[in-house]
């Protein structure tokens, strides 16, 4: 029995008819005579979506009874004994209720494909698990239900279900969705353009790298090597050169001429030592491909025509960019160059834009980086020139019946040293003066044949010969050397320039250091280990790049830098020259000082944790001395009065100063409470136990010291209960409304007004008082804060503060929104209790249809 197949359409938003899409399918495979059965669908008292189940088989559901409500979800094991060939599930992100058979739906679909039925779900794009972050940045809103990725990656069909903004608020307005008293709310909130916009270009661009995954599996397990032009990706090939931002913003105009293109900068360095490119260059180019919406990759390989195709067709890309060669004319000599390599080899179906620029024929004048290190190819030239060169210009010479002369002959053999010196160095050249001595004396100086020389002027060429011949190999050789060696020291100077500049910016990333580190001296990767002085064993603190090896260890690092006697930078990918140790000196100091940094910067952090806890200490101490000691003498003086003997007080007078007294306790034992309770925040011994509660049973006791008349309260029947800490929640509100009615004007009322949205609840305080503007949004929640003219007696500034903390620790927020037509309107958002019963016109991420 094979696993069935999974087809899901995935929401851009909710509400755009991914259920309506789902069911339509459903009735083209019926009519094909397909054995298909509605496995779970909720029509949440839509007509479309309730027109379109009729004629499907529904599976009987399954019914639970939890906290004393009935639920009912899908049947597993009905399903399972009825196999339909195809099974609807809808909401595959939903969480059962406890007692189910698989704690989330996605596992139920999971069971039902490895029981070989295919399955055609629903998802929505905000309810994937990597994009958790992102989507509550958009919105503010964390989505409790979740799928992995990989469930919804592994599908064998997805299908998007889109819809403009604007199309999707018309539908909301009209009453497609929601009912028409909960489209205000929804219009609003989640449903603002701004946020259906975002979430439109989440889902494309996450299909779209689903799609480019399949493509390049696809291509792998066929071995296609050749360019598919699917989608425009351009491969920009950097030197480290200057010319590497002209060749970037060229590739960037390309790209923008084609839907969806996007560029990729790949720099190609030598395994054998240093990036060959201007590590200042590289960085200044790295930000601005990324800047511009790209990436950029290093890629390590002798030959970089080659490595550069490679990749090119690696990634499936259709153009690349590369700049016109910067060398002379002369240089041609020894070889095409990368540019016409690239152009000559990359096929039909790849494109190659050679772009001019201000660098051409310019030189190289870049740091090769690799010290007085030849290149093997040079070498064997080297070797090839002082072996066989010889004995080829003999044999011309000897064609030539010695017309030359010796002199010619000597100077002509001299070239071939100087060659043999300019490509391979001093060995060459040394062999090249022997053997072309050799070769003078036996065939060109008489008697010919031997190696007797009849004439003393002869035997005084030959010897001057030989010594010119090591004379000016050595000066090649050495002036090679020099000249290596400067380029070297100018990649060295330049990378720790780089470094001294990463230091003055303060970047205080450790792993993008060691990724420095890896790219700079292409390895596989790199790392900082520390020994714990205690158990005395080394710890990693930080790590980048890939290896084969497992490395605890600096002693498993195929090179590897002290920092003192504590600290190790370890390498891996190749054995490292003795040269280039002075530039991972500098680095590994750099890391450690970071890791230093880190610290010290964690330590600052806790030290001002302790000056803001020594603020709120003073700022209470000015509290008690003056808010706290205000209702106590009203207190006391109210006392004194009654106990005077010599006044005689009415009864009407009595009640007065007995009112007083009341309302200066009840102040007083407000204020020692936010002052309780924000110590309690402070130092973090708020432990809140979390219950499901009803709204409607908190929020009216919150209500106690605030006159019935003046609050107006709207809890909906059907409002799910939420998770919270009763005694908390309580506390929070009553600060909350109590702030709400001291700046609304008499005769207005505070509005209270609760609503559900996907799997939270928010309750909205509304004043019409003068409002706060947005710079001041945050500034009221903080502790001994009074916006504007508040009067003194208008307490110490805790209430927000404390509102906000109660919200929080019970895993809430506390937001603060202008109310429309003036005001200020405090949004207290909650969980909803789980298993809860969804009400269909509140829950955004249950509009399916």
């Amino acid at each position: 029995m094979g696993r069935g197949k999974l087809r899901i359409y995935l929401g851009a938003a909710p509400g755009v008819g991914k259920t309506y899409a789902m069911l339509s399918e459903a009735h083209r495979r019926l009519e094909r005579g397909t054995d298909i059965a509605v496995g779970f669908v909720e029509h949440h008292e839509r007509p479309r979506t309730k027109v379109l189940l009729h004629g499907l088989e529904q599976i009987p559901r399954r019914e639970f009874d939890y906290r004393g409500a009935a639920f009912e979800e899908m049947d597993v094991d009905a399903v399972l004994a009825r196999r339909p060939a195809v099974v609807l599930v809808d909401e595959m992100a939903h969480t059962n209720i406890p007692g189910s058979r698989n704690e989330k739906r996605w596992q139920d679909v999971r069971e039902l494909l490895d029981a070989g039925i295919t399955v055609i779900t629903t998802v929505n794009i905000q309810h994937l698990e990597s994009l958790g972050d992102v989507v509550e940045n958009i919105t503010g809103i964390r989505q409790r239900e979740t799928v992995p990725d990989e469930v919804v990656r592994k599908a064998d069909q997805i299908e998007l279900v889109d819809m403009s903004p604007e199309a999707l608020r018309r539908r909301m307005a009209h009453g497609n969705i929601y009912a028409p008293d909960k489209v205000d709310a929804a219009l609003s909130n989640y449903f603002r353009p701004g946020n259906l916009t975002a979430l439109r270009e989440l889902a494309l661009l996450w299909v779209a790298d689903r799609v480019d995954d399949y493509l390049r599996e696809y291509r792998s397990e066929h071995h296609i090597r050749d360019t598919w032009q699917a989608r425009e990706r351009i491969v920009v090939a950097l030197t480290g050169g200057p010319e590497g931002g002209t060749l970037i913003r060229r590739a960037k105009r390309l790209a923008t001429k084609g839907a969806g293109g996007e560029i990729m900068a790949v720099h190609i360095s030598r395994s054998d030592g240093l990036s060959a490119g201007s590590p200042r260059e590289l960085e200044a180019q790295r930000t601005l491909v990324e800047g511009l919406g790209g990436t950029f990759h290093h890629v390590i390989g002798d030959d970089a025509a080659d490595a550069l195709l490679e990749f090119a067709r690696g990634v499936n890309a259709t153009q690349i960019v590369l700049g016109s060669s910067r060398r002379k004319a002369w240089q041609y000599a020894f070889g095409p160059g990368v540019g016409a390599t690239v152009a000559r080899e990359s096929g039909p179906d790849l494109d190659v834009h050679i772009v001019t620029h201000g660098e051409v024929a310019k030189g190289r004048g870049l740091p090769m980086a690799r010290g007085a290190r030849l290149g093997r190819g040079r070498i064997v030239a080297g070797w090839l020139v002082g072996a066989a060169g010889p004995v080829l210009l003999s044999a011309v010479m000897l064609r030539l019946d010695s017309t030359l002369g010796l002199a010619n002959e000597v100077l002509a053999m001299l070239m071939v040293t100087v060659v043999a010196a300019l490509l391979g160095g001093m060995l060459p050249a040394l062999a090249s003066a022997s053997f072309g001595s050799l070769l003078l004396n036996y065939y060109f100086t008489p008697p010919v044949r031997t190696f007797t020389i009849d004439e003393a002027h002869n035997i005084v060429s030959i010897v001057v010969f030989f010594a010119i011949a090591v004379s000016v190999a050595s000066v090649v050789h050495l002036a090679a050397r020099r000249t290596s060696q400067a380029a070297r020291l100018r990649a060295e100077s330049e990378i720790l320039s780089l470094l001294a500049g990463s230091v003055l910016r303060g970047e205080a990333s450790l792993e993008s250091l060691l990724e420095r580190v890896r790219e700079t001296f292409a390895m596989e990767s790199a790392a900082l280990f520390e020994r714990e002085p205690a158990e005395d064993r080394w710890v990693c603190a930080g790590r980048v790049g890939v290896t084969t090896r497992h490395l605890d260890s600096p002693e498993h690092a195929d090179a590897d830098m002290p920092v003192g006697d504590s600290m190790v930078l370890a390498l891996t990918g190749r054995k490292l020259p003795a040269d280039d140790r002075r530039v991972l000196g500098a680095f590994a100091a750099q890391a450690a000082s970071l890791l230093d940094r880190q610290r010290l910067s964690a330590q600052a952090l806790e030290a001002r944790k302790l000056a803001e806890g020594n603020r709120i200490r003073t700022a209470l101490l000015a509290a008690v001395s003056h808010d706290l000691r205000t209702p106590l003498a009203a207190i006391k003086a109210a006392v004194t009065s009654l106990r005077s003997p010599d006044m005689a007080w009415s009864e009407e007078d009595e009640a007065e100063l007995l009112a007083a007294i009341e309302e200066s306790t009840d102040r007083l034992n407000a204020l020692v409470g936010n002052l309780l309770d924000m110590s309690r925040l402070q130092t973090g011994t708020v432990t809140p136990l979390l219950r499901s509660v009803d709204l409607d049973e908190v929020v009216p006791r919150a209500l106690a010291g605030v006159p019935r008349d003046d609050v107006a309260l709207h809890i909906p029947e059907t409002l799910p209960m939420v998770r919270v800490d009763a005694g908390l929640l309580e506390r929070s509100v009553a600060n909350v409304v109590e702030n709400a009615a001291k700046y609304t004007p008499r005769g207005r009322r505070v509005t209270i007004r609760a609503s559900a949205l996907g799997d939270r609840v928010e309750l909205r305080v509304v004043d019409r008082g003068p409002g706060v503007p947005d710079s001041e949004k945050d500034r009221i929640f903080e502790p001994f804060q009074r916006y504007g003219d508040a009067p003194r007696d208008a307490g110490v500034g805790l209430g927000l503060a404390v509102a906000r903390g109660f919200a929080e620790a019970v895993g809430g927020t506390l937001t603060a929104e202008d109310t429309p037509g003036g005001g200020l309107t405090m949004v207290l958002t909650l969980r909803a209790a789980p298993g809860h019963k969804p009400v269909p016109a509140e829950l955004p991420d249950q509009a399916t249809t």
